[in-house]
């Protein structure tokens, strides 16, 4: 399962509207692609589960581990659900992360951090900011609106299809464009490389390792790097899990402070 996961992580079946639906020959549109490359990657099933081992890496040769778990579940009018529960190293454990994805207006963010017996909400300004001291950014858990860009194809091979995204408001975002690899079988995001404002590559995430689960093509390996800084963070997902039948209610401001049953201990 994969923001984007990965984490996890992270591209919906709803209607685009006003952006670029420009073609090459007999080919689907940049909008087309993007619908396909946003249900594969975040709408598999009607929920799923995994567990997650992060590695961090300075660039200096040195690394810290986490590892968590992460539920998701798909709700009403294409919205979804995130929960993430800590394990490990002591310094995090315990901490939990709520989203609540609503289409078309700001998601809805939620971190418990235990060690302060503390309750803080995410503003929407600071989704695109590290997630736990890693590569991976809050948004990179639950997926990019893609009502938030502008899309073109921008080339197409026998392999991929190669989209550039433009924030329709610029301002709130720290990219100028980024661009997209979607495979052309599975429609899966393969690699995302984004620029500065002044068209500098700065950020690439890639996923790494792809597998069958269930029948469904499944991220189990990604990594977010920072060409600038030379650190990089992989996601590694294992008992990756399909249409478990979780509730809602797990999903809740209520179990911020204490996870549900369906996490592994």
């Amino acid at each position: 399962m994969n923001k984007t996961f990965p984490l996890f992580f992270t591209l919906l079946i709803f209607l685009l509207a006003n952006n670029c639906t420009c073609a090459f020959g007999n080919e689907l549109t940049a909008d087309e692609i993007i619908v396909k490359a946003n249900v594969a990657a975040y709408y598999s099933g009607n929920d799923g589960k995994a567990d997650v081992e992060m590695v961090i890496s300075d660039g200096k040769g040195n690394t810290r581990i986490r590892k968590f778990s992460i539920l998701r579940m798909n709700t009403a009018d294409q919205n979804q659900k995130f929960y993430v529960y800590f394990h490990e190293p002591a310094d995090v454990r315990k901490m939990a992360y709520l989203v609540w994805k609503n289409i078309n207006t700001n998601d809805d963010r939620w971190l418990w951090l235990p060690a302060l017996n503390l309750k803080k909400r995410i503003a929407p300004g600071d989704k695109r900011t590290s997630f736990v001291g890693s590569d991976f950014y809050y948004e990179d858990v639950s997926g990019r609106d893609v009502n938030e860009d502008d899309h073109e194809l921008i080339e197409t091979s026998d392999k991929h299809y190669l989209i550039q995204n433009t924030p329709k408001d610029p301002d709130s975002v720290e990219f100028s464009y980024y661009n997209v690899w979607i495979d052309k079988n599975n429609f899966l995001p393969q690699k995302a490389e984004y620029y500065d404002k002044n068209g500098k590559l700065y950020r690439r995430v890639k996923a790494t390792k792809i597998e069958s689960i269930d029948g469904i093509p499944t991220v189990i390996e990604s990594v977010a790097s920072d060409m600038n800084s030379g650190s990089n963070t992989k996601n590694i997902f294992s008992d990756i899990k399909y249409n478990s039948g979780f509730q809602e209610n797990i999903f809740t401001e209520r179990f911020l402070r204490r996870p549900p049953r369906e996490i592994s201990k």
